[in-house]
Order: structure tokens, then C-alpha cells, then sequence
């Protein structure tokens, strides 16, 4: 059963580059948490495909199910028996959620805003990396529409109205993202992974909003510079990277972006 459900799971996302198998947050997460758990994906780069725009990634796609959102695909996997959290315990499921929330609340604004709202980070990086990815003429508009979905996403997150200036908010989603970092960094302390030995979907999340800050040749940064004080967790990406997405699984993903 198992390793029928497992041959038919195609994840679509956006492709690696800057040493990462993505270079997408959402796209990390499942990525990361398919090695964890010994999930057998095909994994299906959207880039240069005109899925780039009719596509909502990541997405898994099983038989007739097509599913979205890091959250629901961790939770459809676990369905499937693919599970890294079987041996926490109550408490530590519940710390989880918890530091899951904290990510999404407090680093996710800060990083959104350093890729796709920094006008130095995104007419270098940011705009020209989607806009290189996506098949002409969306090349002309992939990269503006994920900025507009960035920004609105900020001011959701930040719950102020979607008119309010960014510029108001700013200092407080720094201010706040560092903050997080500094628990992260704490949580973790010199341990390979939040809970022992062995990665869970808390590493997971981690990995898919701390790796790209960490790897990403940003013009200008000072979470990235925040990040590259905090040894442990530049470790922490380091470490995944290497024992999971070593240079094979880069030629593979290559490679099915090629055919």
C-alpha cells in the first residue's frame, strides 16, 4: 500500500538554485519533510512551465487529490504513514505548534519583506531570479503578482489595514523576526535537530524559512546579517542540506527540470 501511494506522489514547486533544492519557503518545508520521513516524491520544478501562473505551490499531487499548503500535505502524508513526529510526546507536539506559530507570526513578515518589498533585494535578486523562471510574456508579470501576494500577506499578518503604509510597520517586523531567531537560536542550543536525534516537522519549518535568509546572495540584509551571527542555526541548514539534499538529489531535480 504504502509503496503504491508513495510511486504516485508528484510534488510540484519552484526549483533549487543558491545551493538549495528551492528557493521557496513553502516549497523547503515539504521538500525537507519528505526526506525526514521517507516519503517517495517525484519532484516537478514549475519553473519554466506556465504552471508559474496557474499553479499554487507547493503542491502534491496523489492519484485524483491534489493538495496545497505545507500544513495540509504534511498532514495528508501522515495519512499515508509518512509521519517524523510518531515519537514526540504531548508536550513536545505541543511546543511544535507553538514555535510553527511563532515562525509564522513573527519571521514570516521579515521575510517576505526582505525579498519581495527591499527595493535593492528585489529588482537584484528577487524579481530578476521568478522572472528568469517563468516562460514568456509571464515573465513580465510572475514576479510583480508574488510581490502583491507578499505585501498583502505582511499586512494580514501584522493585522494592520491593507492602506497602512509598510513603511510604519517595518522596524517592528525586524525588530520582531530578530526576536525569533533569538529563540530558535536558543531552542535549539547544540543540538542537530529541535528534538534530539532525529528531524520532525518543526525542522522541517525551520529549515524552509531559515535556509533561504541563509543562502541567498541578498544586497542588503540585516536579518540575513542577524542570522549569520546565530552559528547554531546557520549550522542547523548546513547540516540538513548535507545529510539530505547532497549533490545527487540536485542533479535528479536537474534533471526533471531539463526532460
Amino acid at each position: 500500500m504504502n509503496q503504491n501511494m508513495a510511486a504516485a506522489m508528484e510534488l510540484r514547486c519552484w526549483g533549487g538554485d543558491w545551493g538549495l533544492p528551492s528557493v521557496h519557503t513553502e516549497s523547503l518545508i515539504v521538500l525537507a519533510y519528505t526526506k525526514f520521513s521517507g516519503a517517495e516524491v517525484a519532484v516537478s520544478p514549475i519553473d519554466w512551465t506556465w504552471k508559474t501562473i496557474t499553479v499554487t505551490v507547493p503542491e502534491l499531487v496523489c492519484g485524483d487529490t491534489a493538495v496545497q499548503e505545507p500544513t495540509q500535505i504534511l498532514n495528508f502524508l501522515r495519512k499515508q504513514r509518512f509521519n517524523a513526529d510518531y515519537e514526540l510526546t504531548a508536550r513536545q507536539g505541543a511546543d511544535t505548534m507553538a514555535y510553527i506559530a511563532l515562525l509564522e507570526e513573527k519571521l514570516r513578515p521579515a521575510l517576505l519583506h526582505t525579498f519581495w518589498v527591499d527595493a535593492e533585494n528585489y529588482s537584484n535578486l528577487t524579481r530578476p531570479w521568478f522572472a528568469s523562471r517563468s516562460p514568456f510574456p509571464l515573465n513580465f508579470f510572475v514576479p510583480g503578482r508574488l510581490a502583491s501576494g507578499a505585501l498583502s500577506r505582511i499586512l494580514l499578518t501584522t493585522g494592520e489595514a491593507p492602506l497602512h503604509r509598510i513603511s510604519e510597520v517595518e522596524g517592528k517586523i525586524y525588530s520582531d523576526a530578530k526576536e525569533c531567531l533569538n529563540l530558535l537560536s536558543y531552542r535549539l542550543g547544540t543540538a542537530n535537530f529541535f528534538f534530539g536525534n532525529s528531524p520532525t516537522s518543526l525542522d522541517a519549518f525551520a529549515f524552509g524559512f531559515l535556509a533561504p535568509l541563509h543562502k541567498a546572495s541578498l544586497p542588503s540584509s540585516p536579518l540575513q546579517s542577524h542570522l549569520r551571527q546565530l552559528d547554531n542555526l546557520t549550522g542547523f541548514c548546513d547540516n540538513i542540506l548535507a545529510v539530505y539534499f547532497s549533490s545527487d538529489h540536485f542533479c535528479k531535480i536537474a534533471a526533471q527540470a531539463d526532460g
